[in-house]
């Protein structure tokens, strides 16, 4: 009988929880991954990097195992119809993978679960991609903890030295299935996506230089200061545990970055609503604008403030943004032009490489100031200020905007001072009607 072990945001074979545990406690261990027809169906762009990023790291995996005899077996479609089709044409006893914490991926699981013992299999699901997951990380009330701060001070004093160890994987390669023969991976033609040249994406690699410097230089857009590792941490083609390590060993700064990941990650799991509405639900009495022209020109980069459409012109051309300009942009959007947070959440959800749900959403609500540990409403970020604090030598801008300080620059489309105006009395209408 073969144990399937199910990939999905744990795209590597060493330190995998779920694939050390599935190798070491069953043997005829067959690999499998989905490509999952109701995430692709969804995406309406053909040249969607992400899609082309993860075709990459599944050939890597299928390499991979075909050298240790093994191979990848790799299918498209909805995750319920091809267990299903798997069961009826073979011999299963168990269904292995790392647990997701997203709503709709809770309940993709919870169906595959019961459709596997419907046919007597076993199910299981182990801790990969989080340090402390769901309730392990609880106020002493046992509450979800639902402020930073506090959250951080737990997990750090919660941390043990096992909880870095690394799982080795390797030791239990020889309980992998045998491959008879090895199957051609479909092409991403197939799948009805463009291929991205490979070099587009960041290596994973941690640089550990960077990381000393980090606290100091993170803020600074055109130093280039950051890991670029958001990618990999959301498809797990890097262990979340080998970052943690050298996070503590070098940079309490990054660690905390990592620690924020996961506080964003059990607010979405233990508060669902934040997927379509403000997690403080009376900023949902917030009149916001509709104006479809200024969104577009947010998001093409054309609002006038320089440090804005900077980071707007990085975002659609490379689908990466700096974070300090990721909060310059979010909070431009939802303040300066009051037009809804979520439009902004769903178009960074649209172009980030480095998308994943918990974290967007957490960020653009904090930015917003509807979110559970949110900046206060009344702070309303300057881009002026912001741009001559972050870039004082306009690097990054003129990197982004090349009309910066000529006649074709163009003007603001907006007055700071009239927009965090405007921005205050909205805000303070929606909060006085809910009193």
């Amino acid at each position: 009988m073969l144990n399937l072990f199910w990939f999905r945001r744990d795209l590597r074979l060493t330190d995998n929880a779920g694939l050390f545990h599935c190798l070491k406690n069953f043997k005829n261990v067959q690999p499998i991954f989905i490509f999952d027809t109701n995430i692709l169906n969804a995406l309406k762009n053909p040249k969607d990097t992400r899609v082309s990023f993860i075709h990459y790291q599944v050939a890597e995996l299928k390499a991979q195992l075909q050298k240790q005899g093994s191979d990848l077996w790799v299918f498209v479609g909805n995750p319920l119809d091809v267990f299903k089709w798997l069961f009826k044409n073979h011999s299963l006893h168990s269904v292995t993978t790392n647990s997701d914490y997203e709503p709709s991926a809770l309940e993709r699981d919870y169906e595959v679960a019961n459709l596997v013992r419907d046919y007597n299999g076993e199910f299981q699901s182990f801790k990969d991609q989080v340090i402390f997951e769901k309730s392990e990380i609880l106020t002493d009330a046992k509450k979800p903890y639902t402020v930073f701060t506090p959250y951080k001070n737990k997990w750090l004093g919660s941390l043990n030295a096992s909880h870095f160890n690394s799982y080795e994987t390797g030791k239990y390669f020889s309980n992998l299935n045998k491959a008879k023969s090895k199957k051609a991976l479909i092409t991403l033609k197939e799948l009805g996506f463009e291929e991205i040249a490979k070099d587009f994406f960041p290596p994973p690699i941690l640089n550990k230089n960077l990381l000393k410097k980090y606290q100091a230089e993170r803020d600074f857009p055109a130093l280039d200061a950051t890991t670029h590792l958001g990618l990999h941490l959301r498809f797990g083609t890097v262990s979340i545990r080998e970052m943690a390590r050298e996070g503590q060993k070098l940079s309490a700064t990054w660690l905390s970055e990592l620690i924020w990941r996961e506080f964003f990650m059990q607010i979405l799991f233990h508060y669902p609503h934040v997927v379509k509405g403000s997690f403080k639900e009376v900023y949902d009495n917030i009149k916001w604008r509709n104006s479809p022209g200024d969104f577009k020109k947010w998001c093409e980069g054309k609002t006038g403030y320089p440090l804005v459409d900077a980071g707007m012109r990085e975002l659609n051309s490379t689908g990466f943004m700096h974070n300090r300009v990721r909060m310059v942009t979010a909070s431009f959007l939802c303040k300066h032009l009051l037009i809804y947070w979520l439009e902004g959440e769903r178009y960074f959800a649209s172009k980030l490489l480095d998308y994943d749900l918990s974290a967007n959403n957490g960020n653009w609500q904090w930015a917003a100031g509807t979110g559970c540990d949110a900046a206060p409403y009344f702070r309303v970020f300057n881009p002026t200020t912001q741009m001559e604090k972050f870039d004082p030598d306009y690097k990054y801008v003129k990197k982004w905007v090349p009309e910066f300080g000529t006649a074709k620059q163009l003007p603001p489309m907006i007055d700071h001072v009239e927009a965090r105006d405007r921005c205050l009395r909205e805000y303070k209408k929606a909060l006085s009607s809910s009193s």
